[in-house]
């Protein structure tokens, strides 16, 4: 049975991995600090492995420890753990880019490297793309990330590619969404109040990943011959930001009010919102670095390269994920 380490295994994207992983039968480990939620990890054949990034001596302890009592170390690494909302480019740096590094040396330092290491980074590692010929974002465009999140994960990834021999794959989700996802829940909770918000009159250009989807793909890839290469992942559509709305309300059989907001006011909120968070040491889903994505109209990026070297199939179009979703919502009673 391969031994699969997944780290960040508590948040939404780690939480379904560990699942799929499990009834594909690996040996899964859960990367998780002391103090994460467990909520969603209720399986009694889940192993957790103990993590502090920000300590590479400790995670070489572990690692060493871990692969003396098991006669080796992880067959597999899949690294999910990160943040996407963070008070500073400080605190992106250091959890995004400097908690990956001291993982990666740990592990060639411990002689612990894997067969396959995954690293989940993002389309925001890009930046948009051309709001005037649409063109999708792709790998050979030069990245310009527009958030200090994107920089942060462009970082990761640069880093990974001046590593010999480093058998590393990175993969750049855009939009994930499903079950237990809360960002963009946020929409779903204002359709279902009777409301739809749109940043300025242009309409935008986005692609979408169910969670599912987006899973199937990380895992198939860890018996791949393929390493260092990057790739983006989406349901290989481009759905204008009124689609979600639209799918959201038929399922929620609602009607809406549309309000455009100029972006000023939208930059307003968002300053007024972290301020007021920031009171009680919280991030809004709505702040400046969001916003600095909201504002661009280009989120659609080159798939073709994923399903020929994966032959990926997305199972889920963003009807058929929305209403599954909306389901889930509604039977835990967050809608």
């Amino acid at each position: 049975m391969k031994k699969l380490l997944i780290t960040g295994a508590s948040g939404f994207v780690g939480s379904f991995l560990v699942e799929e992983a499990l009834n594909r039968g690996y040996d899964v480990y859960a990367g998780v600090r002391s103090t994460s939620s467990r909520k969603y990890l209720p399986d009694s054949r889940i192993k957790f492995f103990p993590l502090n990034f920000s300590d590479k001596i400790n995670i070489e302890e572990n690692l060493r420890q871990f692969a003396q009592k098991e006669g080796q170390g992880f067959d597999y690494i899949i690294h999910a753990a990160g943040v996407t909302k963070a008070n500073s480019l400080k605190e992106y740096y250091d959890v995004n880019y400097q908690n990956t590094v001291h993982l990666v040396e740990a592990l060639i330092k411990t002689n612990t490297v894997p067969s396959k290491f995954i690293e989940i980074s993002s389309i925001a590692s890009y930046g948009p793309g051309n709001p005037n010929t649409l063109v999708p974002i792709h790998s050979e465009h030069i990245p310009h990330p527009v958030s200090s999140y994107g920089k942060s994960k462009l970082m990761v990834e640069d880093y990974l590619k001046t590593l010999k021999d480093f058998p590393y794959l990175v993969f750049r989700p855009t939009t994930v969404y499903g079950p237990r996802e809360k960002d963009l829940f946020t929409v779903f909770k204002m359709v279902n109040s009777g409301f739809e918000f749109y940043i300025g009159t242009k309409p935008q250009y986005l692609s979408f990943v169910y969670i599912k989807d987006a899973v199937d793909i990380l895992l198939d890839s860890l018996t791949s011959p393929i390493t260092q290469k990057a790739y983006f992942i989406s349901d290989g559509n481009v759905y204008k930001s009124s689609e979600l709305n639209n799918l959201i309300k038929s399922k929620l059989k609602k009607k809406t009010i549309k309000l455009h907001v100029p972006i000023g006011i939208v930059k307003g909120l968002a300053f007024t919102l972290e301020k007021s968070f920031g009171l009680f040491g919280k991030i809004p889903t709505l702040n400046s670095e969001r916003v600095k994505e909201f504002e661009n109209t280009n989120w659609t990026c080159y798939v073709e390269d994923l399903m020929k070297d994966f032959n990926f199939k997305p199972q889920f179009n963003l009807e058929r994920g929305v209403s599954e979703t909306v389901d889930w919502y509604k039977k835990e009673g967050w809608l």
